[in-house]
C-alpha cells in the first residue's frame, strides 16, 4: 500500500500535537470510539489529516451537507496529493422521490436531475476502494444507501491487455452490459465507439478514454487520449473498466431473479383481490409486469433500485451494501461536526420507510422496494472500525460511548473566542443599529440571527430602509447563490448578512466581529447550548469579535455558553501570554469558502467570456447558439472543479446573451 503522507508547509501548533498523539495511541490501540473537541479556528481538518498519517489507514469523512464536504474535500485533497482522496455525496442536483398521498389520492412521479460530475466522482470513489488501500472518502449521509454488492462490482469489469486475443463483438457485448452506450459519432462519457479495427471507450469515472488498437483480435496497442482535444496522453499496458452506472448486475444474476419477483407479485396480488382492492391489484400487475420485461430484454429498468433486494439475493428486511461495506474491515471513520451529523444519519431510515410503505400498500411497489433503503443508525455504526466524533459541541450519545474526549481549545493564531454580553430586548433595533455601525466604519461585518425565515426577511428590509447594505440568507436561497452571497459579505459588497441556523457549522467568516443573537432566551433547536457556542464560534476569527445576545432572562443554555466561553477565553490568554502572542484577525482568501481566491475567479470567468465572444458573432442566430453551448461546457467545467463563483459568473452572461441584452 502507498503511505499516507501529508504535504503541508505547516507543523502541528498548539494542542494540535497533543491531539493527533492522544487519538492516534487510541486507534493504534483498538479504541472503537473518541472524541475531538476542536474550537474554531483551532485546524480540526489538519489534525484529522495527521492522524490519517500517523495510523495509515483508509478513511471516510462524513460531513453533513455538501457544501462542508465540498471544503472538506479540497482541504484533504490539498494535503494529500499524492492519494486518492474522493468525494462522494447525492449526485442529484434536483430530486422528488417518488410518493403517493392517499388522503388526496396524489401520486407523485419520481423525478430528478442527476449532475454528471459528481455522479463521476461517486464511480470514481468506487473504483479508488476496488484498486488501492491509500484511500480517504469525503461523503455526506448519501453514503448510508444501498449499492451494488462490493464482491458484484469486483465481477463487473472488462479486463483489456496489450497482446491478447479478444473478439472484438464479444468484447463490445461487455461494454453493453456493463450499461456503456454505443455511439460511433460522439464520445461522451459512458459511451464507446468502433472505428474500423480500433475501439475508443470513455470510463464514467475518469477525465481520460482509452484508445485501443487491435491487429486482428489481438491487442496491439492501449493509450490513454484526450476526449475533447483527441491528444495522446499515454502508452498502457492494460486497461481495466469498471460499469457505467453504479447498480449494473450480471445478466444472470437478473434472470436468475426473475422468478422471484414474479413469485412476490403473484402473492401481492393474490393479497389485493383478497381484499378488494382491485385497482391496486391492477396497478401493481401493469407497473411490475412492464419492469420483468424491460429486466429481461434490456437487463436495466426505470427504478430497478426498488427490485435490489431480490436481485441481490437478500432476505426481507436485510440491510442492503453501502459505501462503507467497500471499506476494507481495518478502516478509520471521522464524522465531521458530529452533532448534527449524527441525528441525520438516524433519521434517514424512519422518513424513507414511511415514504415507501404507502407506495407499497396502495399498489405501486412491490414489498421488497422497503428494502432499497437507507441504513438504521445501529446498522451504519455496526460496520464502522475505529471512529472519531469531531465537534465543538460534541454530544451526550458521542461523549458518553467514547473512551476518551481529547480537547482542542488553543488557536495557533492566538484569537480569543469573542466577548458575549447580555442585553434586554426592549430597544434592540436601536442597539444593534449602534453596533453595525461602529463595524462598518471599521470596515467589518455583522451577523445577525433571528428564528424565523420571515423575520430575517422583514429584518432585512428594516435595516435596508436605513440606508444600510444587507442580505438575507436562509433554506429557500439555492445552494450556489449561499456561496455567491457568502462571498459578497467577505469582499465588502454589503455589510450584514441575517440568517437563522445557517451559518453555525464549518464556514469562515474572518471579517465578522459582531453578532447579534435576537431571541437568545428562547428554548428549542436553535437557540440550546450547542447552537449558542457553534454561533458564538462565528465571531472567533476576528480579533475584535464580540457577540451579544437579546433576551429577557437568562436562559440555562446561556449560562453554559457563556461559561464554556469564558473558560475557553481563559485558556488561549494563558497560552497567548506564556508565548507572548497578539491574535490577529485571520486571513483568508475569500473565494477559500470553496474555491479560489475571487479575484482569481472573477478574471477567470471573465476572460473565459471574452474569449468565447471574440470567437463568434451573436448577432448570427447559429453563431449565438454556438456560444451558449460553449459557455454551458465551460461553466459546467467550473462547477465540476467546484469553483462556483465562477460557473455563476458565467451561468449569468449566458442569461443575459439569451436575452439579447447589450446587442
Amino acid at each position: 500500500m502507498r503511505q499516507f503522507e501529508v504535504v503541508s508547509p505547516f507543523k502541528p501548533a498548539g494542542d494540535q500535537g497533543e491531539a493527533i498523539a492522544a487519538l492516534a495511541d487510541g486507534i493504534k490501540a483498538g479504541d472503537k470510539y473518541q472524541v475531538l473537541q476542536g474550537v474554531t479556528g483551532s485546524g480540526k481538518t489538519f489534525t484529522m489529516a495527521k492522524i490519517v498519517e500517523a495510523v495509515q489507514m483508509p478513511t471516510l469523512v462524513v460531513s453533513h451537507n455538501k457544501t462542508l464536504a465540498a471544503q472538506l474535500y479540497r482541504e484533504f485533497k490539498s494535503f494529500f496529493p499524492n492519494n486518492a482522496v474522493e468525494y462522494f455525496v447525492s449526485y442529484y442536483d434536483y430530486y422528488q422521490p417518488e410518493a403517493y398521498v392517499a388522503s388526496r389520492d396524489l401520486y407523485i412521479e419520481k423525478d430528478a436531475s442527476i449532475n454528471a460530475e459528481i455522479e463521476r466522482m461517486r464511480l470514481s470513489a468506487a473504483r479508488s476502494m476496488m484498486e488501492r488501500e491509500d484511500v480517504i472518502i469525503v461523503a455526506t449521509v448519501s453514503c448510508i444507501y444501498g449499492m451494488v454488492t462490493p464482491d458484484v462490482y469486483r465481477k463487473m469489469n472488462a479486463t483489456v491487455a496489450k497482446g491478447e486475443i479478444f473478439d472484438v463483438d464479444s468484447l463490445m457485448r461487455r461494454f453493453v452490459e456493463l450499461q456503456y452506450e454505443r455511439n460511433d459519432a460522439v464520445l461522451e462519457r459512458g459511451r464507446f465507439r468502433r472505428r474500423g479495427e480500433t475501439l475508443e471507450i470513455y470510463p464514467a469515472y475518469m477525465e481520460e478514454a482509452y484508445r485501443i488498437d487491435f491487429d486482428w483480435d489481438r491487442v496491439e496497442r492501449i493509450r490513454h487520449f484526450n476526449p475533447v482535444s483527441g491528444e495522446m496522453l499515454e502508452d498502457i499496458d492494460r486497461a481495466l473498466i469498471y460499469p457505467a452506472k453504479q447498480f449494473v448486475l450480471p445478466g444472470e444474476m437478473i434472470t436468475n431473479s426473475l422468478g422471484a419477483i414474479r413469485q412476490e407479485l403473484k402473492e401481492r396480488l393474490e393479497y389485493f383481490q383478497k381484499n378488494g382492492k382491485i385497482m391496486e391489484a391492477e396497478r401493481l400487475k401493469t407497473r411490475v409486469e412492464y419492469d420483468l420485461e424491460m429486466l429481461s430484454e434490456m437487463g436495466y429498468c426505470p427504478g430497478i433500485e426498488n427490485y435490489s433486494a431480490v436481485l441481490a439475493g437478500r432476505k426481507p428486511g436485510e440491510s442492503p451494501d453501502t459505501l462503507v461495506d467497500y471499506l476494507p474491515k481495518r478502516h478509520l471513520t471521522f464524522i465531521d461536526e458530529s452533532h448534527v451529523t449524527l441525528p441525520q444519519l438516524g433519521a434517514m431510515y424512519a422518513g424513507d420507510r414511511s415514504r415507501k410503505q404507502s407506495l407499497v400498500d396502495y399498489g405501486f411497489r412491490l414489498p421488497c422496494a422497503l428494502d432499497n433503503r437507507p441504513l438504521r443508525y445501529d446498522e451504519f455504526v455496526e460496520r464502522l472500525d475505529k471512529t472519531v466524533f469531531v465537534s465543538a459541541t460534541p454530544g451526550k450519545i458521542e461523549v458518553e460511548q467514547s473512551v476518551r474526549v481529547v480537547q482542542q481549545l488553543i488557536r495557533p493564531t492566538g484569537l480569543l473566542d469573542p466577548e458575549i454580553e447580555v442585553r434586554p430586548s426592549e430597544g434592540q433595533m436601536e442597539d444593534i443599529y449602534g453596533e453595525v455601525i461602529k463595524r462598518i466604519k471599521a470596515g467589518e461585518r455583522s451577523l445577525i440571527l433571528t428564528l424565523t425565515k420571515k423575520m430575517a426577511e422583514d429584518l432585512t428590509d428594516y435595516l435596508s430602509g436605513l440606508g444600510l447594505k444587507v442580505r438575507y440568507i436562509h433554506s429557500e436561497v439555492e445552494t450556489i447563490e449561499r456561496v455567491e452571497i457568502l462571498t459578497q459579505l467577505r469582499q465588502g459588497s454589503f455589510d450584514i448578512l441575517v440568517g437563522i441556523n445557517l451559518l453555525r457549522e464549518g464556514i469562515d467568516l474572518p471579517e465578522v466581529s459582531f453578532i447579534a443573537i435576537l431571541d437568545a432566551d428562547k428554548i428549542g433547536f436553535l437557540r440550546s447550548l450547542t447552537s449558542l457556542v457553534q454561533i458564538i464560534g462565528r465571531a472567533a476569527r476576528n480579533a475584535a469579535g464580540k457577540v451579544i445576545m437579546y433576551a429577557d432572562r437568562m436562559s440555562e443554555a446561556m449560562e453554559k455558553a457563556i461559561a464554556e466561553t469564558n473558560r475557553r477565553r481563559e485558556i488561549q490568554l494563558a497560552y497567548n501570554k506564556k508565548h507572548g502572542i497578539t491574535p490577529e484577525t485571520v486571513k483568508k482568501a475569500i473565494a477559500e469558502i470553496l474555491t479560489r481566491h475571487a479575484e482569481e475567479a472573477d478574471s477567470a470567468a471573465g476572460n473565459t467570456i471574452e474569449v468565447l465572444k471574440k470567437s463568434y458573432n451573436v448577432l448570427i442566430p447559429a453563431q449565438r447558439k454556438q456560444l451558449i453551448k460553449a459557455l454551458e461546457n465551460e461553466m459546467l467545467e467550473h462547477a465540476k472543479n467546484l469553483e462556483f463563483e465562477q460557473a455563476a459568473a458565467i451561468r449569468d452572461e449566458i442569461a443575459r446573451i439569451k436575452n439579447n441584452d447589450g446587442f
